[in-house]
């Protein structure tokens, strides 16, 4: 019985990578139509799967106090195919849908990044509460809305000098020393919760507004929160 408890968060560990692979597979269809919508969209579907796998490795986890070494390095992989390297394609194939240009290269920067990113967190005993650097899931967040804007037709956001400025900006969070706040909350209350429940507020007037694309906005938003979080302390 012990070994099934134990195992419980890694089996919903594992439903992560399944999803991210999902993801990828959809993704390469770009803008084809794939079971009633458009193959990118499903990839977005997948990654949100993902997501709500990886929270809940962490709460069974936590819940059934069923943490290990192998628990951790599992939750890292399966974050990288599914944050790092699902969203890199995303870029890749939406600048392709754009034209052959060299800057889809530079999406294989966000693998990479997430890759570093994931390996400094797991050997940083500072980040058992807050983040240094931006967490890999809010990588993909931001690029599951920036690309759909991007499909959606806006020009701005499809022009090469700013996708390469994106993707180096990202890049470049994920593996810095700026501190970010998480979304584990010690008491429900507003003190000390403050910017915590400004997001979730902000993240539901922003997809309630503009869709998916709001997403692109939440993690900009919660980049700037973190830093006004910082600068008050």
């Amino acid at each position: 019985m012990n070994t099934i408890k134990k195992n419980i968060p890694n089996s919903i560990t594992c439903l992560n990578i399944l999803a991210g692979v999902l993801s990828i597979i959809c993704t390469i269809k770009g803008d084809s139509p794939l079971w009633g919508l458009k193959g990118y969209e499903w990839g977005y579907i997948f990654i949100g799967i993902a997501a709500v796998a990886d929270f809940l490795d962490g709460f069974c986890a936590r819940l059934l106090h069923a943490y290990s070494d192998m628990g951790k390095e599992l939750d890292s992989l399966c974050d990288l195919v599914s944050f790092g390297v699902a969203p890199a394609l995303a870029v890749y194939t939406c600048l392709e849908s754009n034209g052959d240009s060299w800057v889809k290269w530079l999406a294989l920067l966000i693998a990479v990044a997430g890759a570093l990113r994931l390996a400094k967190f797991n050997v940083d005993t500072r980040q058992t509460e807050n983040f240094i650097g931006l967490p890999i899931p809010a990588n993909a967040i931001f690029w599951i809305g920036y690309t759909s804007l991007v499909y959606a037709g806006s020009t701005l956001l499809s022009s090469d000098w700013m996708f390469a400025i994106a993707v180096i900006i990202e890049s470049w969070l994920m593996i810095s020393p700026v501190k970010l706040f998480s979304l584990k909350f010690k008491t429900w209350g507003w003190k000390g919760n403050e910017f915590r429940w400004l997001l979730i507020a902000t993240a539901i007037a922003l997809v309630f507004c503009m869709g998916v694309s709001g997403l692109m906005w939440l993690i900009i938003v919660y980049v700037c929160y973190g830093l006004f979080d910082n600068a008050r302390k």
